[in-house]
């Protein structure tokens, strides 16, 4: 499996396209803008886009998604967040004033499920807190963990649907469970290991 990382938006998020080591299957993870500049790059590549799997509905994550549809490309979110998709409170588009018609979902998911691209397994993770239906995606020793956990830090939890004690008991019960070498590609910023933050994260000091 190889990545690529577009950091992409006004609030640089970060969307990853996945795909095979030979080329072939592909998948994005995300998609809060960038489909222009992600969809030349598959094609350099030689791989073909078969889905968007978002990590959660907020605005930064899925203002492209119709643009990934519109291309043939199914986009996909958890059961518990699909209604974000639409939602201008919640995604937080009218809170950031933005004009965005939403997004439609083709299939969800939930935790545990298993999708198949190619040769490359993904993992659904749920991991409740920055939003209800949050979720990251694990390949390999890779995780995806969208605004759940960054470097040093976690997501927020001040906007709808969030809560800050089910996230700590997200990362603790389910991202903690990981290797120490695991990698980490959070939805902004740098990446970063699980063991790295067992280490020094200081909102999970004392709990793992």
């Amino acid at each position: 499996m190889k990545y690529e990382v577009f950091t992409v938006g006004a609030l640089d998020s970060n969307t990853y396209l996945v795909y095979e080591e030979k080329g072939g299957e592909a998948f994005v993870v995300d998609a809060g803008g960038g489909y222009e500049e992600v969809a030349a790059r598959a094609k350099e590549l030689g791989v073909k886009i078969s889905a968007v799997l978002l990590t959660h509905g907020h605005f930064d994550h899925i203002l492209d998604a119709e643009k990934y549809r519109a291309a043939g490309i199914r986009v996909g979110i958890s059961a518990s967040d699909v209604y974000m998709l639409t939602d201008r409170r919640d995604n937080l588009a009218r809170y950031m004033g933005l004009k965005f018609d939403g997004a439609t979902a083709d299939f969800t998911f939930s935790d545990g499920d298993v999708l198949t691209f190619g040769t490359v397994t993904v993992k659904v993770v749920s991991t409740p807190g920055h939003t209800a239906g949050s979720c990251c995606f694990l390949c390999d020793n890779v995780c995806f963990s969208g605004d759940t956990l960054f470097l040093n830090s976690i997501g927020r939890t001040d906007f709808p649907t969030g809560d800050h004690s089910t996230l700590i008991r997200s990362i603790k019960e389910k991202l903690m469970a990981l290797p120490d070498d695991v990698i980490v590609l959070p939805g902004h910023d740098e990446p970063t290991t699980v063991g790295e933050e067992r280490r020094n994260n200081p909102y999970l000091e004392g709990l793992c």
